[in-house]
């Protein structure tokens, strides 16, 4: 089987007035994850000011044997023990590999088959990759942003992204849940 690399989604929710002392803690977790093996990127995805606490951190590496090293080292056990205090709930992760988190589903244990993933991402992706780009290229140019191939297609991308991540998916597979799932 080739390797489909691996990520761990966390959630954080903190207590009210503790999100300074989070963010210095995230100040120190990060170049310690960054220095472990197989490490790929990762992503914090922040709280709505005076909304919402939560924090979602998302972590890739490049095997899930490295992203569970990791998860279940003593490094990571010290730094999230110092956090604690910080925590409405405890530490909460899920790990997954490849693109399985945009699958998942709370009352299904099982992961759909990787035809239906792959069925079910293109399907959502391609007209995302159509009406993005004729939404967020007439807002530049009407912001003055000059055209430049690597800056519009960082932001498109970044827009079909997250759109898959945050809204998309988590929706489109619940429609479609008992044909994911069979």
């Amino acid at each position: 089987m080739e390797n489909q690399g691996a990520s761990v989604v966390i959630t954080h929710h903190i207590l009210d007035g503790k999100q300074q002392k989070y963010e210095k803690w995230l100040d120190e977790i990060v170049p310690t994850t960054k220095q472990s093996k197989g490490f790929i990127d990762w992503q914090i995805i922040r709280p709505i000011q005076d909304l919402t606490f939560v924090y979602t951190v998302i972590i890739r590496f490049d095997t899930i044997e490295n992203l569970k090293n990791w998860m279940e080292s003593d490094d990571r056990k010290k730094l999230i023990e110092k956090a604690n205090p910080l925590f409405r709930k405890n530490d909460n992760y899920k790990i997954k590999s490849g693109l399985d988190f945009l699958f998942e589903n709370e009352n299904e244990t099982k992961v759909p088959v990787r035809w239906k993933q792959f069925l079910v991402t293109w399907s959502a992706i391609y007209p995302l990759s159509l009406l993005i780009p004729l939404l967020i290229l007439p807002l530049l140019r009407l912001l003055k942003i000059p055209v430049n191939h690597y800056f519009d297609g960082l932001l498109i991308s970044c827009c079909i992204v997250f759109l898959m991540v945050f809204v998309v998916m988590p929706n489109y597979t619940k429609l479609i849940r008992k044909w994911l799932f069979k």
